[in-house]
């Protein structure tokens, strides 16, 4: 182990490094002008909902292409909750739970499947959603869409707008992010790491595939509802057009340029989610697809692995020209010395 390894192992120095990082996440808003933070802010709304699509995906391998429905599904149930002056708390339990219980009825159904045809059933989601939206215009607005304005900073906070939005993305972003760590590395991870290897070898080792896989869509879809409550944090209106299938795709691409099976990774396909469009508009409006597109193929090509893989894959680059001088000879005169 080298040096700076083992200077990093040390507890202490992992306690103060994290307690750096948590102090500079708290001062961030109060230093960030108004549009960095709204553009920070999108960014966390969307590592929670990529966050989501990796439980599914990442860590359990298998194919989801709806997880922007509970996305949606959450922003409506946030608005219509805030437009009827109900409790925030309990609007917030219902923007989760709900979205939570359509995904486990859908997972209950669909987990016996695999590949394309959980794949045809998952993209059923956002197809007649979007559809079901516009019709449901007394609950959703219709095609209009509808707003709801509830995160205007409290007098007592001092805050403004911008970085009050900003605090409860982190807040709520944070536990759920927190929550998911711990699921994916204890046993429930272990169980899903086993089930997307194999699902013969999972069930020969008493690992039950379907419990598993019903499991991992549920938490995907309360994730789903999570992000969809912090969208409306943000954003404050949503339409049919939020839950179309074309982002889902685009939420798909974020959750394989940050890195499939990575906290990190969904961190960073957030800000892929949030940031690639804005570069490719300035690079050319009429180009924004085939440019997006042209960077997820770099990625795929060049880090299989996300963008989270690139330490490791420097780490691998390093060590190459080491392995590559040791030829016989040298090898001899060590065995020699």
């Amino acid at each position: 182990m080298s040096a700076a390894a083992s200077f990093f192992s040390r507890r202490w120095v992992r306690v103060a490094v994290t307690a750096v990082v948590v102090v500079a996440i708290l001062l961030l808003p109060l230093v960030l002008p108004e549009f960095a933070n709204q553009t920070v802010a999108r960014i966390g709304v969307f590592a929670v909902a990529v966050l989501g699509l990796n439980v599914v995906m990442g860590y359990t391998g298998q194919v989801s292409l709806g997880q922007i429905f509970f996305l949606g599904f959450g922003a409506y149930i946030t608005a219509y909750g805030v437009d009827n002056d109900w409790n925030i708390v309990l609007v917030f339990a219902l923007s989760i739970l709900l979205p939570g219980l359509v995904g486990l009825v859908i997972a209950l159904a669909a987990a016996r499947l695999g590949g394309l045809a959980i794949a045809m059933v998952t993209i059923a989601l956002p197809i007649v959603g979007v559809p079901l939206a516009k019709r449901l215009s007394e609950f959703t607005g219709g095609s209009q869409g509808t707003s709801a304005r509830f995160t205007d900073a409290p007098a007592w906070t001092g805050l403004y707008d911008d970085q009050f939005q900003l605090y409860l993305v982190i807040l709520i972003g944070g536990i759920v992010f927190l929550l998911t760590r711990n699921l994916v590395r204890g046993k429930y991870g272990r169980a899903f790491a086993i089930v997307k290897e194999n699902e013969a070898v999972a069930a020969s080792m008493g690992v039950s595939p379907y419990r598993y896989k019903v499991l991992a869509f549920t938490v995907a879809s309360l994730i789903g509802g999570a992000s969809g409550f912090l969208y409306m944090v943000v954003v404050q209106y949503t339409s049919p057009e939020t839950m179309s299938f074309g982002h889902s795709i685009q939420l798909l691409a974020a959750m394989v340029i940050g890195g499939a099976g990575s906290i990190v990774g969904s961190l960073l396909g957030g800000a892929y989610y949030v940031l690639a469009p804005q570069l490719t508009n300035l690079v050319d409006p009429n180009l924004t697809a085939v440019l997006q597109g042209a960077l997820l193929l770099l990625v795929l090509f060049v880090l299989p692995g996300g963008l989270a893989s690139l330490p490791a894959r420097l780490r691998r680059l390093r060590r190459r020209p080491t392995h590559a001088t040791s030829t016989p000879e040298t090898k001899r005169e060590r065995s020699s010395a």
